[in-house]
């Protein structure tokens, strides 16, 4: 049985492309795992071109695919050199991998038969590769480079390839080809793109109830101190009480009672906020209320604090929906931007409400140290340490934020200090 040339060669370009599947595939780093199955398929290319050659004594135009793999071994040495030791790859690295497959596949091709050639059709595999592993431009760009390929080795067919039939099979085999690759790169890539989606959508659901598990650890472990201090604390007011009956001038008992009713009041927002949290009892309330509310917990606990509270005029009216849990999560924040400032050896802190159409933003300037860029990664995701305070208050405080509709953005400042940026919708 006689067994063409090209259909030999052929397979060879299929166990080339295969590997370059396999190496998509991988859950490993797609480069490294093209290169090392490249450099098999290059040894394999070589043996099964010297077999058809001297076993078989097929005619291939030996010097020019010998030029072809010489190219492949030269692309595929720089490529490692190249990705050897870079912790980082361009976003652009697996684009020009792909490219590169298909030049050396059409060079191949060309050599081998052409558009004459029964696997010409392997063009639509570096497309497919590149609607699972690229984005929707860069995919549009393979797909064009493998239909141009094809055209190109149609239009330089030799006329006496195309007697009878044969012109308009091969047109016929072109316009197939161009049907396929549009196919293949809209259905397989809009697949792709779905699966992306649902992927990130379950990556964020599943950090989503880490910081929720986290956040009830958190609640539960409060509620269990509470509840432990509660009776403490009553003891201690009921101690100072008779103090007080025994000395009444004394200036120490005095302040002690008051610091004891602080607690107690604190305990009992404490519960109302738990009560009013499961109950999920919401309210309105306005940005100058808001700001209102701070400028007066700055004065009684932070005397010393120099501050500046800016509120826009087109804001002052406006309402946004808020639980008990609101004014302690942005008064959380603001003790930390005193703490920061504090830290740095300033005493002021700058505080802003402005519309920002859906949203309203309250704009917390410290003038600490800012944040370095690992914390700015992890607060508000899991609790850190950190000499200014920032953690579980900062956890806790965009959870609020979240319940609300709303979020919490932290960054530093072009000059000095960090801003933290909370914003609620408006109603």
């Amino acid at each position: 049985m006689f067994i063409s040339p090209y259909t030999k060669y052929s397979f060879l370009l299929l166990l080339n492309t295969l590997t370059i599947m396999l190496a998509y595939s991988s859950k490993l780093n797609p480069i490294f795992i093209i290169l090392s199955l490249r450099s098999v398929a290059i040894v394999i290319q070589v043996a099964l071109l010297l077999f058809v050659n001297f076993i078989l004594h097929y005619h291939l135009p030996w010097f020019e695919l010998m030029v072809v793999i010489g190219s492949e071994v030269i692309f595929t040495v720089a490529s490692y050199g190249y990705f050897k030791n870079r912790q980082q790859l361009s976003k652009h690295a697996l684009l020009w991998q792909v490219v590169a497959d298909i030049v050396f596949l059409s060079a191949l091709l060309s050599f081998s038969g052409g558009a004459t050639n029964a696997f010409v059709s392997l063009l639509l595999i570096p497309i497919a590769i590149s609607a699972v592993t690229l984005s929707t431009p860069k995919l549009f760009l393979v797909a064009m480079l493998a239909i141009l390929s094809y055209s190109v080795q149609l239009w330089l067919m030799p006329m006496s390839v195309m007697h009878g039939n044969m012109e308009g099979h091969f047109i016929g085999m072109w316009i197939n080809f161009l049907f396929s690759a549009l196919v293949v790169a809209l259905v397989v890539g809009r697949m792709a793109m779905n699966n992306r989606i649902k992927d990130k959508a379950i990556a964020q659901y599943r950090e989503e109830q880490l910081k929720q598990e986290k956040v009830i650890s958190l609640g539960v472990a409060s509620a269990q101190v509470t509840h432990q201090l509660a009776t403490p604390i009553s003891t201690a007011c009921m101690l100072v009480d008779e103090l007080k009956e025994q000395s009444p001038k004394s200036e120490l008992i005095v302040d002690l009672q008051a610091e004891l009713q602080r607690c107690m009041n604190s305990l009992a927002e404490f519960r109302q906020m738990v009560f009013d949290i499961k109950e999920q009892n919401l309210y309105c309330i306005s940005a100058s209320k808001i700001c209102d509310d701070i400028n007066d917990y700055i004065a009684l606990n932070h005397p010393n604090i120099t501050f500046t509270t800016v509120v826009s005029s087109n804001t002052k009216d406006k309402n946004i929906q808020a639980n008990s849990s609101l004014l302690p999560a942005i008064i959380n924040i603001v003790n930390n931007a005193i703490r920061a400032t504090q830290a740095n050896q300033s005493q002021h802190i700058e505080i802003n409400a402005q519309d920002n159409k859906e949203y309203l933003n309250i704009i917390i300037r410290d003038f600490g140290k800012g944040f370095s860029k690992e914390k700015l990664a992890h607060l508000g995701v899991q609790p850190i340490a950190s000499e200014q305070g920032f953690g579980m208050a900062v956890l806790l405080s965009h959870s609020s934020f979240e319940r609300l509709g709303g979020k919490l953005a932290l960054t530093n400042h072009g000059e000095l200090g960090a801003i933290a940026t909370i914003s609620l919708p408006w109603i």
